[in-house]
């Protein structure tokens, strides 16, 4: 093809930021920070090979506060003693004119005491993920609940005093925003749980103290996102008719974009598996332009990419863009038959992968040396 629709640039309707193209780095776990969430020097260099190409590229998610930690090696952006070094890393990842966007949660029940020291993992009721060797954690109090979503807001003023084009609130993959909307996690009987308007509540405010923050704090356009999980297998759990309600009242908030987390950018209902339906062209169609949509899922080749960009408005790629990290410049130059699409060991030091990122890769992919990343990660965390 000669020219791809998802090279265009592309212009955010309510903020002065245009992206140079429409393909996305979504966040991806690569646990390459210290201990403490400081920002090391190999993912300074792995973020930055892979900016320049890409219109928007969004980080790994970093922590809000201690008790949001949900895996070693993750970024935190819990202090303003992180503040420098994110400003590094926003510096590489802005390379070449892509912009750079903070993913910020926290990890609720998704976590363990190992990982918080010895802390009891949290979230908004006291039951359990019901994953293997998950922890039951402790249900927060409503003075944490209000304190969790100050830490929201001082996590957007430090994205913004490092440099960055804009955060993006991690609401998906089963995290503490998403356990305050599920039923399966949240049995609150408080102004905190209950009735699906009343489990909003917590998602809604975080939004808000986002907002807050960037009216506050920022000098310049900055982009505030929202991430999703469209639907849950818990029963109970999260409904794509939930969704679609939630997706109601993000309208009269100002999220610049929302970002559909999907293994498969064409699934359909994994609860209803005889509806025909995919998932998120029903989102596109509820979200009427209301703000643009991100979706990510097995997206590979430029083919790939150009389908889901005639149907979407931005498209992520993740595995591939860590294969490849010159994906969008090979296309631009033609030379579509260079792009890699499986890499070796031997390609790891080129590729600015370190050990922590490979071993983690090889822990679950089952252990496929010498393909890694053909089957390995999910295009989240």
């Amino acid at each position: 093809m000669s020219e791809y629709s998802f090279l265009k640039p592309f212009t955010f309707k309510h903020q002065a930021i245009q992206l140079k193209n429409r393909i996305v780095i979504p966040p991806m776990t690569t646990r390459l920070s210290f201990e403490d969430g400081t920002v090391t020097s190999d993912e300074i260099r792995y973020y930055q090979e892979r900016a320049g190409g890409v219109g928007l590229f969004i980080t790994g998610t970093a922590n809000v506060n201690p008790l949001g930690k949900g895996f070693e090696g993750e970024l935190s952006v819990a202090d303003d003693r992180f503040i420098p070094g994110l400003s590094k890393l926003a510096a590489a990842m802005k390379t070449g004119g892509t912009k750079a966007v903070l993913q910020i949660f926290s990890a609720g029940r998704m976590s363990s005491s190992k990982i918080l020291r010895g802390e009891q993992p949290v979230s908004a009721s006291a039951v359990a993920a019901p994953r293997p060797g998950y922890e039951t954690p402790r249900a927060l109090t409503t003075d944490e609940i209000e304190a969790t979503i100050h830490d929201f807001g001082q996590a957007v003023r430090r994205a913004i005093l490092a440099g960055f084009d804009g955060v993006e609130l991690h609401g998906a993959n089963t995290y503490l925003i998403q356990q305050f909307f599920s039923p399966h996690s949240n049995r609150r009987t408080d102004e905190w749980g209950g009735d699906r308007d009343k489990r909003m509540r917590f998602p809604l405010a975080i939004v808000h103290e986002a907002e807050k923050a960037i009216a506050a704090t920022a000098n310049r356009p900055f982009l505030l996102g929202y991430r999703i999980s469209p639907e849950e297998l818990e029963e109970p759990g999260i409904t794509l008719d939930d969704t679609l309600a939630l997706i109601d009242t993000l309208k009269a908030t100002k999220i610049d974009y929302l970002h559909v987390s999907q293994s498969d950018v064409w699934r359909t209902s994994l609860r209803q598996p005889n509806n025909p339906a995919i998932v998120n062209k029903v989102i596109r169609d509820h979200v009427a332009g209301a703000f643009p949509i991100i979706v990510v899922g097995d997206v590979k080749t430029p083919a790939d990419a150009e389908k889901a960009a005639q149907a979407f408005d931005l498209v992520a790629i993740g595995h591939e863009l860590i294969r490849e990290p010159h994906w969008v410049q090979k296309v631009l130059d033609h030379d579509e038959k260079a792009i890699r699409y499986q890499i070796a060991p031997e390609d790891l030091d080129e590729l600015g992968i370190a050990p922590t990122f490979f071993d983690f890769i090889e822990s679950i992919s089952g252990g496929a040396k010498g393909v890694p990343l053909t089957t390995a990660l999910a295009d989240d965390h």
